[in-house]
């Protein structure tokens, strides 16, 4: 076929056919359109190669640079004088418009390229170069209208409107549905009788915490944010984050391990560390007692964790632990006659288990007597005070004496012989 040419036509006949052959064998569809829709661009972008991106992103690239020198020009030919100002401002609003679209599409066409393993940095900072509204120094008026055109154009200020409305929109709506949400959750735990106060609210507030950064994400998608880039970029550097929050994070663990075994729960009256008092609440980062005197104290979770835990009233009932002393001279079976008549005729002394009243030590001044009745846990105070104040008055009237530490000095007279 290709004989009747001469060599060197021959060879460029071959070449011209076979890159014809080439380019309608498999044509890669290009999605270098201006107008092209962004969402149906990121679609037809998604399949392409790298090396398909690659030229994409040169095409855009080109076309940016066209239109960038276009608006200097025309900004050069207004301050020179050589077209009408108001002309100059219109047809630069336009093309303003137009960069600003195609600054977008441009992006979008970068970040498939290097998500494929690109490297498109100097096309990047050619674009970041190029943003943004540049007029004459000294051309207020240039600077005002171009203001204005950017603020009423399809890609500029009502573009920005849309998109805040959009994100406020998305915001609030996941914010109503996590208040919603929150309550229905509420209703449900609270059924369940053996998830402690603790627990219930770390999960009430957590169900609302995941649904605002959900709705976060949703919102940050919805303005063009490139959601899993912002993603990854958090992932790697979680370990420097970890690293530089370890403290806090050592606290958060202590906290899910708090809410998780339960030691205590709110309203609870504890001692860890030296500190009594009752529980008010517990997040994930500390604990907060209010002491017994109405003071607030915020606790870091790893101490909490860390120290001995003594949980007051975790227990339904406890024992109350008293302890009598009478004179050597009294009569002691008469003192714990009138010590067990007295914790059997007090109504909040349990009588399982039984009360225990024994005569116990031999002290250095008196004859002491435990005295162990059980009550529960709300009534453990009334039920000491209740008996030490009537101990005090039956041993009176007993005419039983309650000792104080004493100390008797014995003088032996010595004589001297001659």
């Amino acid at each position: 076929m290709f004989r009747r040419f001469s060599s060197p036509t021959r060879c460029l006949v071959i070449s011209i056919f076979s890159l014809a052959l080439l380019l309608t064998a498999a044509p890669a569809q290009s999605v270098f359109d201006p107008t092209i829709s962004e969402d149906i661009m990121t679609l037809q972008i998604d399949p392409m190669t790298k090396s398909e991106l690659e030229t994409e992103v040169g095409a855009w690239q080109s076309i940016l640079r066209e239109n960038s020198e276009k608006i200097v020009d025309l900004e050069i030919k207004s301050i020179r004088g050589e077209i009408d100002s108001a002309k100059a401002n219109t047809e630069l609003a336009k093309l303003r418009e137009q960069k600003a679209g195609l600054i977008r599409r441009t992006e979008i066409v970068i970040d498939a390229f290097e998500l494929k393993g690109g490297n498109a940095e100097d096309v990047k900072k050619y674009v970041a170069a190029v943003k943004g509204i540049k007029t004459g120094v000294k051309d207020m008026n240039s600077r005002i209208h171009a203001l204005n055109a950017w603020l009423s154009s399809q890609e500029g200020g009502i573009r920005v409107l849309i998109q805040a409305l959009q994100f406020l929109g998305v915001i609030i709506l996941f914010w109503f549905l996590s208040l919603f949400a929150s309550k229905l959750i509420r209703r449900a735990i609270d059924k369940q009788e053996h998830i402690s106060e603790l627990l219930k609210v770390f999960i009430n507030k957590m169900s609302r915490r995941i649904i605002l950064a959900v709705g976060l994400i949703v919102a940050l998608g919805t303005v063009g944010v490139n959601v899993g880039a912002a993603l990854a970029l958090i992932g790697g550097g979680a370990f420097i984050l970890a690293f530089a929050l370890q403290d806090t994070l050592s606290n958060f663990a202590s906290g899910i391990m708090l809410i998780v075994y339960r030691p205590f729960d709110v309203s609870d009256s504890v001692e860890i560390g030296g500190i009594s008092g009752v529980v008010d609440s517990v997040s994930l980062v500390s604990t907060t007692i209010r002491t017994f005197d109405n003071k607030k104290v915020l606790v870091p979770n790893k101490k909490v964790w860390g120290e001995t835990i003594t949980n007051i009233t975790g227990m339904p009932m406890r024992r109350v632990d008293m302890t009598f002393g009478i004179g050597y001279d009294d009569d002691y079976e008469k003192a714990q006659e009138i010590l067990e008549r007295i914790v059997a005729e007090h109504d909040l002394v349990l009588k399982d288990p039984a009360p225990n009243i024994r005569l116990h030590e031999l002290g250095d001044s008196s004859v002491n007597f435990i005295c162990r009745p059980w009550a529960n846990t709300p009534d453990v105070w009334s039920v000491h005070w209740d008996v030490t104040k009537r101990v005090k008055k039956e041993f009176d009237a007993a005419g039983i004496s309650i000792p104080y530490p004493q100390t008797d000095v014995h003088l032996h007279t010595v004589e001297n012989k001659p």
